[in-house]
């Protein structure tokens, strides 16, 4: 049974490629741009929660530190 021609045609297409050698066009790789997998929204969210949270922890300790004074 011969294969089917959508991967006769990709087949025949990297085939060409081989005596290239480094010199293959870059093709869909080049379309992607070097962009961060998370916004910078949600790492300025991440950071306002990092930061907040240990000041909350540093005012609890401060705050229980001290005993009463009578």
């Amino acid at each position: 049974m011969p294969a089917p021609r959508n991967i006769r045609n990709r087949s025949d297409k990297f085939s060409k490629n081989v005596s290239k050698r480094g010199n293959v066009s870059i093709g869909k790789a080049a379309e992607h741009e070097d962009e961060f997998p998370v916004s910078k929204g949600l790492i300025a969210f991440f950071i306002f929660v990092v930061v907040g949270s240990s000041l909350v922890q540093i005012l609890n300790l401060f705050s229980r530190a001290a005993p009463p004074v009578e």
